[in-house]
């Protein structure tokens, strides 16, 4: 009927988000999908069962390997892949099975130069400062009062900022919107997109020049400091102040405030990530300034989280050095891309569908995403989804991508499942950022049967069918390693079929405490803080001499690379399309919703004063032109905008030919995308921000 928050609870006291809240409707919403879909020969659907559909895809799936070998089949598993741990478990399983490489998600094109760049930085081995308590919090390009996400802590970031400010905290923002998170700044630095490398590598070198980095830290645990000064040098406060379009005060007071405090860490978001050509330089940047400014806990202090359903973390006072980051494994066969710390480029897998010869993918798998909606390059991801010898899709509705799809399973929602914090603790708590600040978790057993008449299974089901009518072993181990080195994976041979719950109690066996200690208790109180005796962040082993490296020569290069500005003179295309996100959609999920009715048409946001001086008014239709494509949308005002910008998010429209009216579904913002430049070498990640772009009345572009 109705979703509302727990007053009781903890952490959260009550709060609930815009998405949580329309599950009622989610669940109950007309064009809910309540059984498979199959094409038919004359291209409509009609459904099938959901047992004969594995049955028939499974055939398809043996045939095709036979012809075209095990790479040839890849999935792409998207953002809702996560909120069922097992699904992720079983589609790995599966994929070692069959003996396929092509593994594509989410997040390598999100934030792929994230975990790149911790490889080429190496990893501390303690967590980061935690929010209580924390002097400082520095985001960049990054708006957590929308996206619960990216810095703050999720538990309600707003209150979270307002009680941190009366104790004490400093808030600190770089972004070219004066967002929700950015108008509760102390400092908001507000330049021009794309000059974040610049930006950052300012910081560092008033940081480095004033001495006001962790000179002991630094000493005993950093290697490649005299390099990053020579590199950084030359991104003055006042040549750095032009290209961004700032005062070089503004830039000076930052870095102070940041350096200055004694806690706090600094965290990006997808602002600076989208802009494609440095995304990983950038990702490098923000760990070289929490690292110089010695930004971890140190031996004797308390874990501010020892967790609760990940593994029990023995912390200690040392670096752990850089692994392999990119470049290794697997081999795409475009771009001279291969594996990395992220994953395999999900921005290749449209050539790797549609470039013949060996190797070609012809069967693609997705998960929890919607990546005719979301991948870059609309115009291509497209062609790549028809040209597919088989497309199989889990979703909720007939999506963009299902439109293309030979099967559509439709799968069971989140109040039909059990629910668990178990990927909110995962995903945050081993991250440079916030998390959940105390050692909270909660359980939730389904709490609604599926609609009557319905046939629907479990993400993770489908994996498991697959593997039974293909005759295959799946190998499922643990998410963590077991304490006493014995291997406890299980092999699903298709002779049973575990539930969720069994499945779960396997993949977390390992877990500080145990699931069913927090099925019990979350039984009786809801979610809840388990605290225990302090876990104390030990000495470094004798003998250590391991570092972080902060002058790792790929990134150096980055650096010399990016003493271009970012904005050169463009006559034709005079303004920059960037990114936002909004508070009711997550990517293309959610934004058919009710409460979603006021986003549905994703306008163009520009300043006021461009549209008056493009003679424009709020709510007239517009192109949106770059050198890749243009798209058509309505325009609106959002003074919060720097002058000279083109504001919107993305995953929104349809598929090409499908529905035109943006007044309905909006536009797509990859049909003003390419994958094949402007893209960052160690990733692929293209520029999907940051975008050149001009404007014209409909019919006015030539």
């Amino acid at each position: 009927m109705r979703v509302r928050g727990d007053k009781d609870d903890p952490l959260y006291r009550g709060f609930t988000c815009e998405k949580g809240r329309q599950l009622p409707a989610q669940h109950a919403h007309p064009d809910r999908l309540l059984h498979s879909q199959r094409r038919r020969a004359d291209g409509d659907f009609e459904p099938v069962e959901s047992g004969q559909a594995l049955r028939e895809i499974a055939e398809r799936v043996q045939a095709i390997i036979a012809e075209h070998g095990p790479r040839s089949v890849a999935y792409y598993k998207g953002t809702c892949a996560s909120r069922n741990p097992a699904t992720g478990a079983l589609l790995a399983a599966w994929m070692d099975a069959i003996g396929s490489p092509m593994r594509f998600d989410s997040n390598t094109i999100d934030q792929p130069g994230k975990s790149v760049a911790l490889a080429m930085h190496g990893r501390w081995g303690a967590p980061a400062h935690g929010f209580d308590g924390a002097d400082v919090a520095l985001l960049v390009g990054t708006n957590p009062f929308v996206t619960l996400a990216g810095g703050l802590p999720s538990t309600d970031p707003i209150r979270s900022v307002r009680d941190a400010r009366r104790s004490g905290m400093r808030l600190l923002v770089i972004d070219p919107r004066r967002t929700e998170t950015a108008a509760a700044a102390d400092l908001h630095l507000q330049p021009r997109p794309g000059e974040d490398v610049a930006i950052l590598a300012c910081l560092l070198n008033v940081i480095i020049s004033e001495g006001l980095y962790d000179t002991e830290f630094v000493a005993a645990h950093v290697a490649g400091f005299d390099e990053l000064r020579r590199a950084v040098a030359p991104f003055t406060p006042d040549t750095v102040a032009i290209r961004a379009d700032v005062a070089p005060a503004e830039l000076v007071s930052i870095a102070q405030a940041f350096a200055s405090a004694q806690r706090g860490v600094v965290t990006s978001g997808t602002g600076p990530s989208m802009t494609g050509r440095h995304s990983t330089a950038v990702e490098y940047l923000v760990l070289a300034l929490n690292t110089i400014c010695g930004r971890y806990l140190r031996a004797g202090e308390a874990l501010w989280n020892p967790g609760v359903l990940v593994s029990p973390l023995t912390a200690k006072a040392q670096a752990t050095p850089p692994w392999p980051a990119f470049g290794y494994g697997e081999e795409l066969r475009v771009r001279g891309l291969a594996n990395a710390a992220c994953g395999l480029s999900t921005a290749a897998l449209a050539d790797e569908i549609l470039l013949e010869g060996p190797g070609q993918v012809k069967a693609l798998f997705c998960v929890g995403g919607n990546p005719a909606a979301a991948w870059p390059d609309h115009e291509k991801s497209w062609r790549a989804m028809q040209a597919l010898d088989l497309l199989v899709t889990i979703d909720i509705k007939m999506s963009a991508t299902a439109k293309a799809a030979d099967y559509v399973i439709a799968p069971k929602l989140t109040l039909e499942i059990p629910g668990s914090t178990i990927v909110s603790e995962a995903l945050y708590y081993y991250a440079i950022g916030f998390g959940y600040p105390q050692p909270y978790a909660n359980y939730t057993p389904a709490i609604v049967e599926p609609p009557a008449g319905s046939d629907l299974i479990e993400d993770w089901q489908v994996f498991h069918e697959l593997g039974r009518h293909m005759g295959l072993a799946l190998r499922v181990p643990p998410m963590f390693p077991s304490p006493d080195g014995v291997d406890h994976a299980i092999v699903l041979d298709g002779s049973s079929a575990p539930s969720l719950d069994e499945l779960l109690d396997h993949l977390y066996r390992n877990s500080r405490v145990p699931l069913d200690e927090v099925r019990a208790r979350s039984g009786v109180s809801g979610g809840a803080v388990y605290e225990s005796q302090p876990v104390l962040v030990q000495p470094p082993d004798d003998g250590c001499t391991d570092r972080l490296d902060v002058g790792n020569r790929d990134m150096m290069n980055e650096l010399a690379d990016a003493r271009q500005s970012a904005w050169p003179a463009d006559a034709k295309y005079p303004l920059r399309l960037v990114c936002r996100r909004i508070v009711g959609a997550l990517n293309s999920s959610g934004r058919d919703l009710p409460n979603m009715a006021r986003h549905t048409n994703n306008p163009a946001y520009l300043h006021p004063d461009d549209l008056a001086a493009l003679g424009l008014a709020a709510g007239d239709l517009v192109d949106v032109v770059s050198d890749a494509g243009s798209l058509r949308a309505i325009v609106a005002a959002d003074p919060q905008l720097r002058l000279g910008l083109v504001s919107m998010t993305h995953s929104f429209g349809d598929v090409p030919g499908g529905e035109t009216d943006v007044r309905k579904v909006g536009s797509n913002t990859s049909l003003l995308t390419v994958v094949d430049r402007d893209y960052d070498r160690f990733t692929g990640m293209p520029r999907m921000s940051n975008v050149p772009v001009a404007i014209h009345r409909p019919g006015a572009s030539g």
